[in-house]
């Protein structure tokens, strides 16, 4: 454990032991709340608020909100929180991360505090990785709440603003953190007050927070809108070129920094192509970026990788999770180089309207949870910049997986035959298989081998994102065989035999039944089911066991350990056995890419056979080291990005805040008038800088005027009331040409009506400040990329 680590463990057993004697309260009071009838236990609810408003604090009635939530937890799910669980849910009510091993219930412990916290009336939002967990587990965690008198709500993507805004009201809402944050964006791009959905960031939890606070956290969320100017063209143009170029010759790539730097011989076949004499001479500068692109696009950005080609259009693959981004784009032309790359139509370049990095979305909450099976390698940065402690709770049931050491092979093909002779001995015997890939592409590659033997298996990747669910629920059972990418179901437990909650859930759909639509006839109806799957799951189980339980498969290690963590904890959940295995190879991208020295020595070594496994300490202490590279590295990404908008958030807020009050109605008369009096200041002040007033040109300054109001009088009038040109002073003129507007401002207010131009005048100040911010990102952003092509 590193020096910091212990650092931030400094205290922790104090805050267990504190945690286990709320536990031990909430077990004092059980017996008194699993006497109460249904409606009794529904009435504590308004009893808590009353409590609320007389004075008491959350702390106050935590104990007592537990148990009942426990109790309508055993009453509607069948399901009653272990104490582990009351503990993890403390944690989460303290505003710390709850650090619980997969398959401990993580789900069901965030209705402890979401359903204390919602009591205020301010509502909790529930922060989940993807669209079908937020509707799954508010469909599911909702007939708790509802059963205690709570409202559920679920943000989805292609929702209206009306329905939006109905879920936002609701006391608990559930949705991802790229909804939350991109209607955030939206609120403040609204053009009145009924356009808002959000009602403030009081309270949320982060289910899954190291991937939606960390790995996420490198992309900013951006909404944009087109940009002028016709340049796509160019990107089909350049990816011909790109085509041509050779690497090593034309031009060289770091794929470590994952930059392309273009060569002499390169710049010549360039401006022979395009015909002209000077790449680099000012008027051809644009075209570098396009070369540059292009390049990038063709070399650093591979398909079924980075992104994939679905209906015509380039996706974005999120390397963390496997899961396709729909709506997100590359920015500075990367999107349209990719797109020329591909043949598929580009789409025009997009500038940036308004923008946000989740970390700073995720900090203006007054208060923020989160819970997930690895944060403990994050700790530092979860504390310097979230301000959030790490709490490890133990599991319910002790850990019996075994870690096996990794096998390391000199090639991916040697590699990739060892994986499956492997699944094929498993799978014969019936032990059920989940093996992680990297990418789309290497999954593919492995379903293909595995068919070529006859293996019947599911593949999870990117392009098979709507039956996640269904597939990770399915994958303990007797010998299931699952390829996945990242993604590999989080949220979605991998149970022995079969998970008996979602196939219930399942076969209460197929009988027409909605929990929401028609909660009684469902709650009548869901113990029944609930009890004939759990009786045909636990005999399946009980083989599985018997069988050495779940078996995880690493083909490859990922950029960052935590990952690595992730995937081997989808094994041995709830004190169940299983075994997990990483196979590498010599030409994995990590060990290619961070310790090629290490790789070359070990792949040069006379004779050493293809299909043989090394084990040396060595090569895992340099996987190690790679993926500490990596991981520092990419923290720098992240630090880097949010020192760029921690700067933009001051601005943003001011922004935003006076949006805000114009939206609210403020009257903007008062501030109209200092708008007038600033502006027409700066006028007759520019117009009368320069020698005496008879030389001053009040014509020009006129004719600068009318751009901005029309005056009711002309130069020779205000010449005339002084006495002749050279009496004319700067002040007298200012306050005749004040004087002039502020009559023409009236004229207008009498003839709109006061009301009207109270409206006119705030859409007036909404348009203005909108386009002087969308001028404002414009400039932060080309200031970014001059700042990194310095660096």
């Amino acid at each position: 454990m590193g020096f910091l680590d212990r650092i931030f463990r400094i205290g922790e057993g104090k805050i267990i032991k504190g945690l286990r004697n709320i536990a031990d309260q909430v077990n004092a009071l059980e017996d008194g709340f699993v006497a109460l009838s249904d409606e009794e236990l529904r009435e504590e609810t308004d009893r808590f608020k009353e409590r609320l408003e007389a004075g008491e604090t959350l702390d106050d009635i935590l104990p007592e909100a537990f148990a009942a939530v426990r109790e309508a937890a055993r009453r509607t799910l069948g399901q009653r929180h272990f104490d582990v669980q009351i503990m993890g849910g403390v944690a989460l009510h303290n505003g710390m991360i709850a650090e619980m091993k997969t398959g401990e219930g993580k789900t069901l412990v965030a209705t402890l505090p979401s359903y204390l916290n919602a009591l205020t009336g301010k509502g909790v939002h529930v922060v989940t990785v993807n669209d079908y967990l937020a509707q799954y587990q508010s469909e599911l965690m909702g007939r708790v709440y509802r059963f205690l008198g709570l409202t559920t709500g679920c943000i989805l993507s292609g929702q209206s603003s009306a329905e939006r805004r109905e879920q936002y009201a609701c006391d608990i809402t559930y949705g991802t953190n790229n909804e939350f944050g991109f209607d955030y964006l939206r609120d403040n791009m609204a053009w009145s007050l009924s356009d808002l959905v959000q009602r403030g960031h009081h309270y949320a939890i982060v289910d899954e927070v190291d991937s939606i606070l960390i790995d996420e956290a490198r992309t900013p969320l951006i909404i944009s809108g087109p940009a002028s100017g016709d340049s796509n063209k160019w990107y089909t143009e350049f990816a011909q070129i790109a085509r041509r170029l050779k690497r090593d010759v034309d031009y060289e790539i770091d794929e470590k920094k994952r930059t392309a730097g273009i060569l002499e011989p390169g710049i010549e076949a360039v401006e022979d192509y395009l015909g002209i004499e000077n790449l680099y001479e000012s008027l051809n500068t644009p075209l570098i970026g396009f070369l540059q692109n292009a390049v990038r696009a063709k070399e650093l950005f591979k398909r079924d990788k980075d992104y994939v080609v679905l209906n015509g259009e380039v996706l974005i693959v999120d390397e963390h999770t496997g899961r396709m981004l729909p709506g997100r784009r590359y920015n500075e032309g990367m999107h349209q180089a990719i797109e020329a790359k591909e043949g598929v139509d580009i789409k025009a370049e997009n500038q940036t309207l308004a923008t946000i990095t989740l970390q700073n979305y995720f900090r203006m909450y007054e208060k923020l949870a989160g819970m997930t099976g690895t944060a403990q390698t994050e700790a530092a940065e979860m504390k310097s910049t979230y301000g959030l402690g790490v709490v490890p709770i133990d599991t319910n049931l002790p850990m019996i997986r075994q870690d096996q050491p990794d096998l390391v092979y000199k090639s991916e093909a040697g590699k990739f035959s060892a994986v499956v002779a492997d699944i094929a001995e498993r799978h014969h015997a019936g032990q059920p298989v989940l093996v992680g890939t990297v990418s789309v592409e290497k999954s593919e590659l492995l379903s293909k081998a595995l068919r070529k033997v006859g293996i019947p298996h599911e593949v999870l990747n990117a392009k098979q994102h709507a039956r996640e669910a269904a597939v990770v629920a399915m994958a303990g059972r007797k010998g299931a065989v699952t390829v996945a990418t990242n993604m590999a179901g989080r949220g979605t437990d991998i149970m022995l035999g079969g998970n008996a909650e979602f196939l219930a859930v399942e076969r209460m759909r197929e009988q027409g039944l909605d929990p929401a639509e028609n909660p009684e006839e469902y709650e009548a109806a869901w113990p029944t089911v609930l009890a004939e799957v759990t009786k045909s799951v636990a005999e399946e189980h009980a083989e599985v066991v018997e069988l050495g339980g779940l078996y995880v498969l690493g083909t490859e290690r990922h950029e960052s350990r935590r990952i690595d963590n992730q995937l081997r904890g989808r094994s041995g959940r709830q004190g169940d056995p299983g075994e997990s295995r990483f196979y590498l190879s010599m030409e994995d991208d990590l060990m290619r890419m961070f310790n090629s020295q290490l790789a070359e020595s070990m792949m040069n070594r006379a004779g050493y056979p293809e299909d043989t496994p090394l084990e040396s300490k060595m090569v895992t202490r340099g996987i190690q080291s790679a993926q500490t590279q990596v991981e520092s590295r990419n923290f720098e990404i992240r630090k880097n990005l949010l020192k760029y908008d921690d700067v933009m958030s001051r601005q943003r807020s001011v922004i935003y805040d006076q949006r805000r009050r114009v939206l609210s109605g403020e009257d903007m008369r008062e501030q109209i008038q200092h708008f007038i009096t600033d502006v027409l200041t700066d006028y007759v002040y520019a117009a009368s800088a320069v020698g005496p007033p008879e030389e001053w040109d009040l014509d020009a300054l006129w004719t600068a005027l009318r751009t901005v109001f029309q005056p009711s009088i002309e130069p020779e009038d205000v010449i005339e009331e002084a006495g002749g040109p050279q009496r004319v002073t700067r002040e007298m003129l200012l306050e005749e040409i004040l004087s002039d507007a502020r009559l023409r401002y009236q004229d207008r207010e009498d003839s709109l009506g006061a009301d009207n131009m109270r409206e006119l005048e705030r859409r007036v100040v909404l348009a203005v400040l909108d386009r002087k911010w969308r001028e404002h990102l414009y400039e932060m952003d080309y200031l970014k990329e001059g700042i990194g092509m310095r660096a």
